[in-house]
């Protein structure tokens, strides 16, 4: 099997020569940690040394006592091509002639106990199909991109005032060929690209394409931190699909994961025979929920590697942005472990001081490298500051997912709506905080996995009501104050629970209730894009002004949304009781026109709502000297604004 050698030979005549252009300045750079383009260095280069092509390989194991190449241009022998230590910086270099874009390779390390073993390369940029591991040399530097007028814009973009929507996917089960197999990147292009501008959404956001082992790991466990995974195509085939979204308007934001990477004996894990990448002591190396390493973040090269990895696809992929992964575990200490489990800092505190150094370090390169990226933190705790700079205390985030608010919003929903009127506050609650941070609203692939069920099953009731309800809470979303991000399912209403193996249920858009949720998002995205109101101040609090969040007992909320002059009123019915005549206050005079209704018979609902125009009455309430009497669809939510 390519890759997989059945005898790999640890003996043979060296026919390697010195490496070229790794330069003292290279290797001082990368020791301290800060080579922006150690991805050019590192790895395996294609390039010319003394008029002979061939390629460079390079390499950090600075425990090891010899290292080599091996690879199918030598037949998998480990003492043919060994490599040069440069002394005082742990790395290994070597030229081998005559080879070039395609070859396979592994580096053969000698531990400095005498123990020899193989491992993959940490900057490898291509690897072979899993359950092969060799790492794949790629020249780089031919794709012919067409996404000028995007970068451009990019880099004067206001993203604080504009719409941001994300639709999340995992591309290996959004939708398989005829025949069964996952989509290839470049087919992704052809199918999803025009899906995605059908809905209406900025953004796509894939779940992590970086090289892993595991399909069932939906791409968390990652391996080849420079690679796209092969299981989809090649660099330049992820190239094709990012160029072909620039160039229909649609961002690109990568799942990255810099938490934790997994214990497989050919990568990473004791690199080079000791705890090069991770902690020694499993207190601070060892995740205990996901059986995964924690990154040594206090070691200089190890933060070189993974703020190397955050520029590499913001520069050789063009991606517009990185949700990292699972940021609360790598702020505590004792994330997810009992007294005596975790060691604290000098301080005597739980919090990972190297961690967080290394965040605010992360940002502040990306942004200021790639200006009009996105840095988005997963982050499920109350750690203070997450998107405020670092100068003051901050992390330097651009966007927090508000997991408060899914997990609140979620739980309001399942109850049923006779007793909503009881756990009221979990509507209300989150606007104590809605502008503490700059907030991403996320329904995500986490909520639909491991017996949580669908998001359409999670809504009580019948079937009427479990889509009437559903339709609620994206309209909710919409117009509540924050960016967007819905996985990939739930904009139809599947009703099955997600799993990595199988396609989405397209078959349910045979059925009009099901277009009809499909039918509200792509409205919803395009009035959260045309209305300035529900965009262009989403992080601000004079954006956001409750008329009436006090009606438990009917179980209704009421709000303005403003930007820029535009007004907009939402008023949300969360129970399957219309209201007639149900009054709201208004923040002015003049005609108002209902231009959204969840409950519209389009979308597969009663078609209970309000006649246009809807002039304002000189009656004072809810404090406002103007007001208008509703009627209120079953679970039903309007968006009102005055007529022009």
């Amino acid at each position: 099997m390519k890759g997989r050698p059945k005898r790999l030979i640890w003996s043979g005549t060296a026919r390697s020569m010195d490496s070229p252009t790794l330069s003292e300045f290279d290797l001082h750079l990368f020791a301290e940690g800060r080579h922006w383009h150690i991805y050019n260095v590192l790895g395996a280069h294609v390039c010319r040394n003394r008029g002979v092509e061939g390629v460079r390989f390079a390499v950090w194991a600075p425990h090891a006592s010899a290292v080599s190449v091996a690879g199918d241009f030598n037949e998998w022998n480990a003492g043919i091509h060994p490599m040069s230590l440069h002394e005082g910086t742990g790395v290994w270099s070597c030229f081998i002639p005559g080879i070039g874009n395609g070859a396979l390779y592994k580096f053969a390390i000698t531990t400095d106990k005498g123990r020899q073993i193989l491992k993959t390369d940490p900057y490898g940029q291509a690897f072979e199909l899993r359950p092969s591991t060799a790492a794949v040399v790629t020249e780089r530097g031919h794709f012919g991109w067409g996404d000028g007028d995007w970068l451009a814009r990019r880099g004067r973009w206001n993203w604080q005032d504009s719409p941001i929507s994300i639709y999340e996917v995992h591309a290996a089960s959004w939708r398989h060929h005829g025949s069964g197999r996952w989509l290839t990147y470049r087919e992704l292009a052809d199918q999803l690209i025009p899906y995605v501008l059908e809905l209406g959404f900025t953004h796509i956001e894939l779940l992590p394409v970086t090289e892993h082992p595991l399909d069932e790991s939906w791409g968390y466990q990652t391996t080849g931190y420079y690679a796209p995974t092969s299981r989809f195509g090649t660099p330049d085939d992820l190239r094709y699909l990012v160029d072909q979204c620039h160039r229909h308007n649609i961002g690109v934001i990568l799942d990255w994961v810099p938490g934790h990477f997994p214990t497989d004996e050919h990568a990473l894990a004791r690199f080079d025979g000791s705890a090069l990448y991770e902690h020694e002591d499993p207190r601070k190396g060892r995740h205990q929920d996901w059986g995964t390493l924690i990154y040594n973040y206090g070691r200089h090269e190890v933060r070189n590697f993974l703020i190397g990895s955050a520029l590499f696809w913001l520069d050789a992929f063009h991606i517009d942005g990185l949700r990292v992964d699972a940021v609360a575990s790598m702020l505590y200490l004792n994330y997810s472990r009992k007294e005596g489990e975790w060691e604290p800092n000098v301080h005597g505190g739980h919090e990972n001081l190297e961690a967080i150094e290394f965040l605010r370090e992360l940002n502040q390169v990306c942004q200021s490298r790639f200006p009009g990226t996105l840095v988005c933190a997963e982050e499920s705790t109350s750690w203070p500051r997450v998107t405020r700079p670092p100068e003051i205390g901050g992390l330097g985030f651009n966007l927090k997912w508000n997991m408060g608010w899914m997990h609140d919003t979620l739980d309001y929903l399942a109850q049923d709506p006779v007793y909503r009127q009881y756990h009221h506050d979990k509507l209300t609650f989150g606007l104590l905080y809605a502008f503490s941070e700059n907030f991403l609203l996320p329904l995500s692939h986490d909520e639909v996995v491991h017996g949580k069920g669908s998001l359409i099953n999670k809504m009580t009731g019948d079937e009427w009501q479990q889509r009437a309800t559903l339709r609620v809470l994206f309209t909710y979303m919409f117009s509540y104050p924050g960016a967007k991000l819905l996985f990939m399912g739930g904009e139809f209403g599947q009703r099955r629970e997600w799993s990595e193996s199988r396609e989405l249920d397209w078959s349910l858009l045979a059925y009009p209730e099901h277009q009809g949720i499909k039918k509200l998002v792509q409205d919803l995205n395009g009035i959260y894009r045309r209305e300035v109101s529900l965009h262009g101040a989403c992080f601000k609090p004079d954006g956001f002004e409750w008329i009436d969040c006090h009606d438990s007992p009917q179980s209704v909320i009421s709000f303005l949304r403003t930007a820029k002059g535009e007004t907009s009123v939402i008023v949300v019915n969360f129970t399957p009781m219309p209201r007639h005549h149900y009054r709201i206050g208004l923040p002015e005079g003049g005609n108002w026109r209902e231009i959204f209704n969840s409950d519209s018979e389009y979308y597969g609902g009663s078609n209970l709502g309000n006649p246009y125009p809807m002039p304002a009455d000189a009656q004072p309430w809810m404090n406002r000297e103007w007001s208008v009497e509703l009627t209120l669809p079953p679970l039903g939510a309007i968006i009102l604004r005055p007529a022009l």
